[in-house]
Parts: structure tokens; sequence; C-alpha cells
């Protein structure tokens, strides 16, 4: 495992890191954890050289940083990772509400101090609310009485604000999403370059598009890889993709079985930034304009629309329907949707409400693309 400096935070971290908001869960359920399969990962990932864990208030429906305090009591565990959390900024109402979600957290994640804390997922209504109620003033006092190592941010809107995010504090670090298919959306390439030149560490979300880009590639994808003079997984592509950027510090990657943990773990041991040749950097520009023609919601499953009033499971859907097209290939996914999933979160329920796409921080118009997706994946294909 390879350690980088996380910007002016005085630890280094792992180039890969745990992200903790897909770990296994039971049924499918995601308030579920597989506690078993889930500890088995946590442990295996620290064996091998993994010190960066990432989780938040609401992953798993609020189960995520529960289970990560009981799993890291383990042994001495707690002292040989940096631990990242994330305050709900949504749910910020008060100043009073900075200091109750952090001690929450504290006590749910069963430790005196969070490594790095993050303000979670910031656009511009929610970062206008926080500064307002002074959560910077926050930042300092929780670093100075020791509940935070370090303060950082998550971010999901679009390159000024984050510039402007970026100049607002002396930050330590900086989360964004970042992959072969999204280099110009939200924070993008010149925001990574924008805030190492500042001196923040750099942690990408989001590297293998919710697990879109580690799927088998559909035969035209394939044989565009198979150009490659070296020839690698989809996961190993899109993964070296993002590490070739000297500016990242370390990718998170929602690993739920122990083979994604070895693949990516022999991965980020040898990999080294700026390796990719400008034939390997051009054949994966001509994939992805390849998959771009043919994906039809640009999900990634982060889940930021969820709960919604009338139940449907909308990060779901998509994904079932993009299969439609990126795999050509629609009696798969119909029987998936007519038959798998529960009558209650199919994408009929929709009422339009309209409280997920206020908070999609890909800005997909959910409600129009529900309604197609429905006709799609309950239309039975022809044989």
């Amino acid at each position: 495992m390879q350690y980088r400096r996380l910007g002016h935070f005085d630890h280094s971290v792992s180039i890969l890191g745990m992200g903790c908001m897909r770990l296994p869960v039971i049924d499918g359920n995601e308030s579920r954890i597989d506690e078993a399969r889930a500890s088995e990962l946590l442990y295996r990932a620290i064996d091998r050289g993994i010190n960066y864990f990432d989780t938040a208030y609401p992953y798993h429906q609020g189960h995520s940083e529960t289970f990560l305090g009981r799993a890291l009591e383990r042994n001495g565990l707690r002292n040989r990772v940096q631990l990242a959390s994330k305050l709900p900024s949504w749910a910020i109402e008060s100043p009073k509400d900075f200091d109750r979600y952090l001690n929450e957290q504290l006590q749910r994640l069963r430790t005196d101090h969070i490594d790095c804390y993050l303000l979670h997922a910031l656009k511009s209504d929610w970062w206008t609310k926080l500064y307002d109620l002074g959560v910077l003033d926050f930042l300092d006092r929780a670093i100075a009485d020791g509940r935070i190592g370090c303060a950082g941010f998550s971010f999901h809107d679009e390159l000024p604000l984050f510039k402007t995010i970026v100049d607002a504090y002396d930050w330590s670090f900086c989360q964004i999403q970042y992959n072969y298919m999204d280099e110009e959306i939200q924070a993008g390439r010149v925001g990574l370059e924008y805030a190492a030149a500042k001196g923040l560490g750099v942690i990408v979300m989001e590297p293998l598009r919710g697990g879109h880009l580690a799927r088998p590639a559909p035969p035209e994808i394939q044989r565009l890889w198979d150009r490659a003079a070296v020839q690698r997984s989809p996961a190993e592509w899109a993964l070296r993709w993002v590490w070739d950027r000297p500016e990242v510090t370390c990718l998170l990657s929602g690993m739920n079985d122990l083979s994604q943990l070895e693949e990516n773990c022999h991965l980020a041991g040898t990999v080294q930034p700026d390796s990719l040749s400008n034939e390997e950097k051009a054949l994966t520009n001509e994939v992805r304009d390849q998959l771009r023609h043919r994906i039809k919601v640009p999900c990634t499953a982060c889940g930021y629309c969820l709960p919604c009033p009338a139940g449907v499971n909308i990060p779901r859907i998509f994904s079932i329907y993009n299969d439609c097209f990126i795999y050509g290939d629609q009696r798969f996914p119909h029987r998936i949707y007519t038959i798998t999933m529960n009558a209650s979160d199919l994408a009929s329920n929709c009422t339009r409400c309209g409280q997920c796409e206020a908070a999609c921080p890909q800005h997909i118009q959910i409600m129009d693309m529900l309604e197609e997706a429905h006709r799609v994946l309950s239309e039975k294909p022809e044989d």
C-alpha cells in the first residue's frame, strides 16, 4: 500500500480508502448491514494497509457509523485508522446543531475524536446556510478541543462555488466526484487542480461511477479495451485513470467483497502517477465517448434522493434501466424490475413531489426519467 499526506493534516492516508456507503447488506435492505461479511472486509482492508475509512451520518440509514464504531473497538483497531465522517449539512437548523450532531456521531463511532470531518455534500443553499450559522467557527472549536483532527468538505455543485468554498477556510482536504466519465462535471479536473494548488488533499469519490465502470464491458466496448498493449479489467482501467493524476491523495472504493478488495489493494501497491501512456489515455477517452452514448441516466447511486416519500427505489430503477442500453439486452432488466423488485419500490409510485430532484447532485430530471424507465422496463421484450 502507498500513502500520501492529506493536505495540511499532519498524517498520511492510504491512496485507497474504504467507502462505507455500500457495505454488504442482508436481503437488499440498506439498513441491515451484513455485519459478519462487512467485518471480514474491514479487518482484511486494515491488514492490507488501508487506513482511511469514510462514512457519514446517513449511510445505511444511519447504521454505517454504529457498525464502524463496534468493529473498530476490536483489538485497538481504532488507533490504526484515519476515520472520516461528515456533518449532515441538510439537517442543520441552528448553531447548536453543529455540536449536537458531532457529539452524537462520536457516540455512534465509539471514539473521542473523528480524524477527518467533512461538511457533507455542499451545494449553494447548504453552504450559505452553514456559513451564516457559523460553521467555520464551529470547525475551529472542534479542532481546538480535539473532537476532530482536521476539516474538509465534500462537494456536489458547480466549479465557481467550489473555488469559493476552497478559498473560504483553511481546509485540510476536500472530496470530489471524479472519474473518466465525469472529468468536467461539478468540481472536475479544474477543481482538482485548483484545490491541490492551494495545498488541500483531494479525496476522490465515485471513481467507478457507482460500480458502473467496474462491470464487464459490452462486446463493442471490450473490443476497444482489447486493442491495448497491456490488458486490464474495466475496474483497473478506471482506477488507474484516477490515480494517474498526481493531485489525487486518495480514492474511495465501495468494496463489498474480498475479490474487489484484493484487486484494488494490489493495484494500490504498484500504481504511479503519470504512468498511463498517451495511447492509453486516448483509448480511455474513446471508451468514455462510446459509453456516454449508451448511458441514459447519469445516476451514480449516491442515494441523496432517498428516502423517497412514496417509497420509490430511484437508484435501483435507474441502474436497471441503464443496463438495457449499456449491455444491449432488455430481457434481464425486465425480469429484475417486474419479478424481483417489490411493488412498493416501483417507479409507478412516483407522485412527482420533486424532493428527489432538489437533492440530486447530478441534476437529473428524475421524475420524467422514472416515468420513462417504468414504461421501458414494464414492457415485456420480444424473444
